[in-house]
């Protein structure tokens, strides 16, 4: 009986085993190779978008560690002081304490430390009582500054270990964009240079059948023509940028992503805006789509992962993506999500 049982189990373990390895030498699911010139178009758009994505979500780390760098240097300065002051105000306590055990007034350094008229100290008729009184206050001084440096030892701490997980979040999304970027510049290295004109063409095409769309809704007739004076300056400062290269992360002078554009841009016309295209359209005015105005911003995709400067006539001022740069294009060659009014 035992022996039966024996065989069973040894030819169950056999069957799983076998099933494993079989199993694990099974072609797994792949991701099609692109055929078609529009398949290629298709997965190099959505490329590009996870890495602008990526990139957003890698400026708004970068945003969170730069100003967690200024607040911890700020910490550091105040602790600094409050050790300063803590270290005062112990010497005199001290000296208070010692002049009290040998029955003395109030010692010639905390006299002139502490009063309002120190030419006059020494002859105050009163000085026994304002002498327990400072000291009192010294005493009160010396235990509010050591919670207070607690507090900011504490508050480092926490704004350090914060510090600490957003780098590392900058860190992973960093990887991210730079995995989608590579990924998609082999796909266009396998292209001929007969394909990459073509593949250009159709990205030309489907821009301007878009915009043709859009146009024919009438939507120019009713837009806003005229941009305020702030936004006149940040299309200037737009302009100025033109041609110069999408790099992702990267907010000027000589090189942008989208809404380092945009954000540089309002910036220089007076109007600090967030950082990242998500933040833009989370935080600033929304404006209807007819009731645009030159200078504001137009955030596409159901995602807001992307953001142009409007400069009327129906274009904007954009950088793109990787491999590209700061240029001119129709309003509605992407998918539009909504508009935003820094200057309202």
């Amino acid at each position: 009986m035992r022996r039966t049982l024996r065989a069973q189990g040894h030819r169950t373990a056999v069957t799983v085993t076998l099933a494993l390895a079989l199993t694990a030498t099974a072609p797994q699911p792949a991701r099609a190779e692109p055929g078609t010139l529009t398949e290629v178009r298709a997965e190099l758009k959505r490329l590009y978008h996870d890495a602008e994505v990526a990139t957003s979500r890698y400026d708004a780390a970068d945003e969170k560690v730069t100003g967690q760098e200024k607040r911890v240097h700020a910490l550091r300065s105040r602790i600094e002081a409050a050790e300063t002051r803590l270290g005062r105000l112990t010497s005199l306590a001290g000296a208070a304490a010692r002049a009290q055990y040998r029955g003395d007034s109030l010692p010639a350094e905390m006299q002139f430390a502490l009063s309002d008229n120190p030419e006059r100290a020494l002859d105050n008729a009163s000085l026994a009582r304002r002498a327990q009184q400072a000291t009192q206050g010294v005493l009160t001084a010396l235990t509010a500054t050591r919670e207070d440096l607690e507090t900011r030892t504490d508050e480092a701490d926490d704004v350090l270990e914060s510090l600490r997980r957003n780098r590392r979040a900058k860190d992973t999304e960093r990887r991210a964009v730079e995995k989608h970027i590579a990924a998609a510049k082999r796909l266009e290295s396998r292209l001929e240079k007969k394909e990459i004109e073509r593949l250009a063409a159709l990205e030309k095409k489907e821009a301007d059948d878009a915009q043709a769309a859009w146009v024919d809704t009438g939507i120019l007739d009713k837009v806003g023509t005229d941009a305020t004076p702030a936004g006149r300056k940040a299309i200037a400062f737009a302009t100025r940028q033109l041609g110069k290269p999408y790099v992702w992360g990267a907010e000027g002078p000589d090189s942008y992503d989208c809404s380092g554009l945009t954000s540089q841009a309002w910036l220089a016309a007076g109007h600090p805006i967030p950082r990242t295209s998500e933040e833009q359209w989370r935080r600033l005015k929304h404006v209807p789509l007819e009731d645009m105005r030159p200078g504001d911003l137009i955030i596409y995709f159901a995602d807001a992962s992307h953001v142009a400067l409007y400069i009327g006539d129906g274009e904007i001022i954009q950088a793109p993506r990787p491999g590209r740069w700061v240029y001119v294009s129709p309003a509605a060659s992407m998918e539009i999500l909504g508009v935003v009014r820094p200057d309202a």
